[in-house]
């Protein structure tokens, strides 16, 4: 059985390293945590481009709005998601970035999202102000929610420094962590930067049931103005069963980017290909029913690759 099991690792490495061999290219991309909404449409995205491009290989794995931006600029990945603000500001080194990353090109807006902050329904918590000693879950590192959370707690005083001094615990695991600690009472509150529902918000409020906390509109405003690139978001009260009225919170526009030395040929390629497949995205999640070619290129702060502008000036964008 060894020997079988040890043929057949070495047969699927070598079918593996042939087809990457056989490609002219292989275009990696970076998305998101495996219990949101990146990740799933960025493997389709992958798929349908491995298909349908001759010539290229593809691969899809997770990563963050700042990582992603990181990683492409870095040549670790040629194409990525993030948000336009977060592109904006690691093109300028701002925010969460110590220096300019110049290597990224945008690809194009996908659909808005927002800072979702929820605690479970029998929590005491019912703001920020509350969270001083409390586990909160608000995502890796590099993660634009995580960058959300300390611009928040930073409007309120303190970080997370101060969290773990009075006792508290800041978990900075994925979606799939952060929800199973809220459900084994391990943490108070779980915080993510995603779409309007989500999944991992719905799980919770199956078990063991959550409550939304929102912004004050004058805290909103001090934070959007002393944090450029942030904007006013929202999650309607349709978005979720427990929800009574809307939720004010911070908003993103949902992002795509991709390496400057990539081919201009190769790029007009890879845009005309996503475009045209929109249905399959669509069957994949239905917030990409959101993704409109008209608005491909609002929020761009960053320049365009001149591959994505040759199509989008043939399809009237720009």
């Amino acid at each position: 059985m060894k020997r079988i099991s040890s043929a057949l690792l070495v047969a699927s490495s070598l079918i593996v390293s042939t087809s990457i061999a056989s490609a002219d290219q292989f275009i990696r991309m970076v998305s998101g945590p495996s219990g949101g909404s990146w990740y799933p449409l960025g493997a389709k995205i992958m798929q349908v481009m491995e298909t349908e491009i001759k010539g290229i290989s593809t691969s899809n794995t997770s990563g963050g709005g700042i990582s992603n931006v990181l990683a492409v600029d870095g040549g670790d990945a040629e194409i990525g998601w993030t948000y336009a603000h977060t592109v904006a500001n690691g093109y300028s080194g701002k925010g969460k970035f110590s220096k300019a990353h110049k290597n990224v090109r945008y690809f194009a807006t996908l659909y808005g999202a927002a800072f979702q902050v929820a605690v479970r329904a029998d929590s005491k918590i019912y703001s920020f102000e509350d969270m001083k000693s409390a586990n909160i879950s608000p995502g890796k590192p590099k993660w634009t929610g995580t960058a959300f959370c300390e611009s928040i707690l930073k409007e309120y005083g303190f970080d997370f420094e101060t969290i773990k001094k009075n006792g508290g615990v800041v978990h900075q695991g994925d979606y799939k962590e952060s929800v199973a600690l809220m459900k084994d009472g391990q943490t108070d509150v779980f915080m993510a930067a995603t779409s309007v529902p989500q999944a991992s918000f719905i799980e919770l409020e199956n078990s063991p049931g959550i409550r939304f906390i929102g912004l004050p509109k004058d805290r909103m405003d001090r934070i959007v103005k002393n944090n450029p690139g942030y904007i006013y978001g929202n999650i309607p009260a349709s978005a979720y069963k427990s929800l009574d009225k809307d939720v004010p919170t911070l908003g993103i526009v949902t992002s795509m980017i991709v390496h400057k030395d990539l081919s201009d040929d190769l790029v007009y390629k890879m845009t005309k290909t996503f475009w045209d497949n929109h249905g399959e995205f669509v069957k994949v999640k239905g917030v990409w029913k959101n993704v409109l070619l008209k608005k491909a290129v609002d929020g761009a702060a960053v320049p365009l690759h001149p591959g994505a502008a040759k199509y989008y000036k043939e399809q009237g964008v720009l």
